[in-house]
Order: C-alpha cells, then sequence, then structure tokens
C-alpha cells in the first residue's frame, strides 16, 4: 500500500468533523470596558469508521490587538464525550476578549477505540459584533 493510501485509510477511519456557530452576548458585554463577551456553540461529528473520545482541547483565541490566549484542559464543558461512527456532540461555551472583533481555533485531542490517538482540527473562525465586518 503507498503511503498515500495509507494516509486516505486514515483519513477514514478517524474523521471528526467540527462546526461552529457564533453569538455576540450583548447582555454580558460592555465595550466602554473593553469587554466583549462571545458564545460559540460546536457541534462534533464522527465521520469516521472507528468510534473515538474526546480527551482534551487546546484553543487560541487571538484578539484584533493580536493578544493571543491559550485555553488547555481535558474535555469540555466537564465531559469527555465517546462518539460511535455517525454519532454526534453538541455543546455552547464562551470567551470573553478586549476587542469587538476576534477569531478562535484550535484541536481536539482524541483517541480511537484501537488506541489511535489524533487531533480533530477546530478550522479558524471569526467573533464579531453583529454588522461590524459587514
Amino acid at each position: 500500500m503507498s503511503q498515500d493510501s495509507d494516509k486516505d485509510a486514515e483519513l477514514n477511519n478517524y474523521n471528526i468533523q467540527v462546526t461552529v456557530s457564533t453569538q455576540y452576548i450583548e447582555a454580558e458585554s460592555n465595550p466602554e470596558a473593553s469587554r466583549f463577551v462571545f458564545a460559540y456553540t460546536i457541534k462534533i461529528e464522527n465521520k469516521g469508521d472507528i468510534a473515538a473520545k474526546l480527551i482534551s482541547r487546546h484553543w487560541i483565541i487571538t484578539d484584533a490587538n493580536n493578544r493571543i490566549q491559550e485555553v488547555k484542559g481535558k474535555g469540555v464543558i466537564g465531559e469527555q464525550p465517546y462518539l460511535r461512527p455517525g454519532e454526534s456532540f453538541e455543546y455552547t461555551s464562551g470567551t470573553m476578549m478586549e476587542t469587538p472583533v476576534g477569531s478562535m481555533q484550535g484541536t481536539y485531542q482524541m483517541v480511537a477505540d484501537d488506541q489511535h490517538h489524533f487531533d480533530a482540527i477546530i478550522e479558524p473562525f471569526t467573533l464579531a459584533l453583529p454588522r461590524m465586518l459587514n
């Protein structure tokens, strides 16, 4: 089997898809004090062929001043979801920034039933006040 075929087989086995939606939380924000609060809802779907458990997370949060916060921890919202093929897990969490626009990205560290460890990529997404970027 070629290296490309090995990679394709691995992608089919270990395929965690992450989708994100965001919301500005005006009631908890205070723009005059440079406090901007955002909620994000994450959906984690196992599109692969093998069950896997989310062990930990690593977030990189960047505001418009290029101030970077890194967040690492066990699981998500106090849980370590176990996802069989075709299953999904959804949760909502939040973050606070000093600017009205920023971004987040990161990884979920996963372990499959066959003990293979891999990262599920969380592509960069934007946090912004409504109509701020339009």
